[in-house]
C-alpha cells in the first residue's frame, strides 16, 4: 500500500502499514512524548492501570515488541519521504479497552476493524490529512479482510475541539469517508461505520446487498 495518493485539498501523500522496518519512522512522528503524554498508541490496549504504570518507555517497547510480532497496529502517512500521520487500525478485538466502555462497547456480534486513533504532526494538521490518512486506513483494511469498519470519532457540540481530545478523530471526517452513525450512547461520542459493498469486495462504500 504504496501509491501515492491526493483526494481533495490534501498534500500529496503515501502511505504504508506500520512494520519493523518503518519503526524509527514511526518513532520521529511520535517524538519524546511518545505523540501525546507517552501513549505510544497502546490506549486502547492496555487497562487503565496498566496505562498508568507503562506511560513513557514501557509502552515504546510494548509497541515496538507489538510490531516485532509481525502484527500491524496501524499505517503511517509520508509526505515528501517523511512521516507526518498515524492512523490506528486493527480488528476491534485487538483494542480490549474498547469492550470496558459503556459508550464504546459492541453494537452488536458482527465483526468489525476498528479505527481508534490518529496522529498527526504540527506542521501538517488543517490540511486534510487525517480524511486522506482515513481514507487510506480503510482501504488496506478491506484489502485484508474487513467488511465493517467502525470508527469512535468526536462531535463537539460548538463545532470545534482541542487537537489533544480529537485523537479519535472527528465525526465530519468519518462523515466523508462515507461512514454511517449506527449507534450514540454520548451526546458527543457516535459510534460510526462503513460497510463493504458486497461480499465480492468492490471497495468501500454503503452495503448494497
Amino acid at each position: 500500500m504504496t501509491p501515492e495518493k491526493k483526494k481533495g485539498g490534501a498534500p500529496k501523500l503515501r502511505f504504508g502499514p506500520l512494520t519493523i522496518d518503518r519503526w524509527d519512522d514511526f518513532n520521529e512522528l511520535f517524538g519524546p512524548r511518545g505523540a501525546c503524554g507517552g501513549c505510544w498508541c497502546m490506549y486502547w490496549r492496555q487497562t487503565h492501570s496498566e496505562f498508568e504504570l507503562n506511560k513513557g518507555d514501557n509502552n515504546k517497547r510494548a509497541m515496538k515488541a507489538l510490531v516485532k510480532s509481525g502484527e500491524v497496529p496501524g499505517i503511517i502517512a509520508y509526505e515528501r519521504d517523511e512521516p507526518v500521520a498515524w492512523c490506528s487500525i486493527a480488528p476491534r478485538a485487538r483494542f480490549s479497552r474498547l469492550g470496558r466502555s459503556h459508550i464504546l462497547k459492541p453494537v452488536d456480534d458482527k465483526p468489525v476493524w476498528s479505527v481508534v486513533c490518529f496522529f498527526i504532526a504540527k506542521r501538517a494538521r488543517k490540511r486534510g490529512v487525517s480524511l486522506a490518512i482515513l481514507n487510506a486506513a480503510v482501504t488496506y483494511a478491506f484489502e485484508h479482510g474487513a467488511l465493517i469498519i467502525e470508527g469512535y470519532p468526536v462531535e463537539p457540540k460548538r463545532g470545534k475541539t482541542a487537537d489533544v481530545f480529537a485523537y479519535t478523530g472527528l465525526a465530519s471526517a468519518f462523515t466523508r469517508a462515507g461512514f454511517d452513525e449506527v449507534a450514540r450512547r454520548s451526546e458527543t461520542r457516535p459510534i460510526m461505520r462503513l460497510v463493504v459493498k458486497s461480499q465480492k469486495n468492490n471497495g468501500p462504500g454503503k452495503d448494497i446487498q
